[in-house]
């Protein structure tokens, strides 16, 4: 398994690294075997697998929950889940605690969270604090879509881009060893990769960041989501229609199940 060590080991050394979003135990086992580098569970699961329109009814159950399933299929990935909303905004015990669980139960190797604010930056510290590796998420932080009225590019003015370069800064010194960069323009992604210690992963954040991750629905083509950063391999979804369909017609044509399909068949 990579670990921390490796991730700068492969920032110092332009080996670009690769991430992607997985939610269960046969997502995993796929990602682990297609040796990918770091595995998300993400709270984007929310839409992609709940169907919510956002992240927002994600809850530590439900994150514990896949985070646990996807160490099951991956036992030799790092893995990195999200901490949901709500779990690190309250208090700084709750935020200690809700880390911890994700790390005991959900058996995960970091927790990321959203935002570079100062009460983000106390919560990071206090994670750090518990020696649980963070990363951070600037950006397009899909937990403040009603803040930024939907999901929009941020960074395009000047003092957002400075705001947001100030705060991957603070998020570096107060301990994360890494930083998601979601949804901002790629001079953005390249400056802060190229001045930041830590590895920086984009995902619509150009071309220029340490790594890359996006979400796996989006990856097989099994998501009605479009966004211009993201790109589809394979079209998932005819492929997976089209097998379901063949499947019900050999049912309704009495195909399926064979005499290979059959235990002790009757021989007429």
């Amino acid at each position: 398994m990579l670990n921390i060590s490796d991730f700068y080991k492969m920032k110092e050394s332009q080996v670009p690294i690769s991430m992607i979003t997985a939610y269960d135990y046969s997502s995993a086992q796929i990602c682990e075997k297609s040796q990918v580098d770091i595995i998300l569970v993400g709270d984007s699961l929310g839409m992609v697998v709940y169907g919510h329109p956002d992240t927002l009814n994600v809850t530590m159950d439900d994150m514990i929950r896949h985070s646990s399933a996807v160490r099951k299929g991956a036992l030799d990935t790092f893995i990195i889940t999200d901490l949901p909303y709500m779990s690190y905004h309250l208090d700084i015990k709750t935020t200690k605690y809700n880390a911890s669980q994700l790390l005991i139960k959900g058996l995960a190797d970091a927790v990321k969270l959203e935002g570079g604010s100062s009460s983000r930056l106390d919560a990071v510290k206090a994670i750090v604090d518990c020696e649980i590796p963070v990363v951070g998420h600037l950006g397009l932080t899909p937990q403040s879509i009603h803040k930024f009225g939907g999901f929009k590019v941020q960074g395009k003015q000047q003092w957002e881009k400075d705001e947001i370069y100030l705060q991957a800064q603070k998020l570096q010194e107060t301990g994360i060893f890494m930083l998601v960069l979601e949804g901002i323009p790629e001079e953005l992604g390249r400056l802060i990769s190229e001045n930041l210690k830590i590895p920086i992963i984009g995902i619509g954040a150009g071309r220029y960041t340490d790594g890359q991750v996006l979400v796996w629905h989006d990856v097989l083509g099994l998501s009605n989501i479009t966004a211009k950063f993201s790109k589809k391999w394979v079209n998932g979804t005819d492929i997976f229609t089209e097998s379901v369909m063949s499947y019900k017609n050999d049912v309704k044509n009495k195909v399926f199940p064979g005499e290979e399909n059959v235990y002790f068949p009757i021989h007429k």
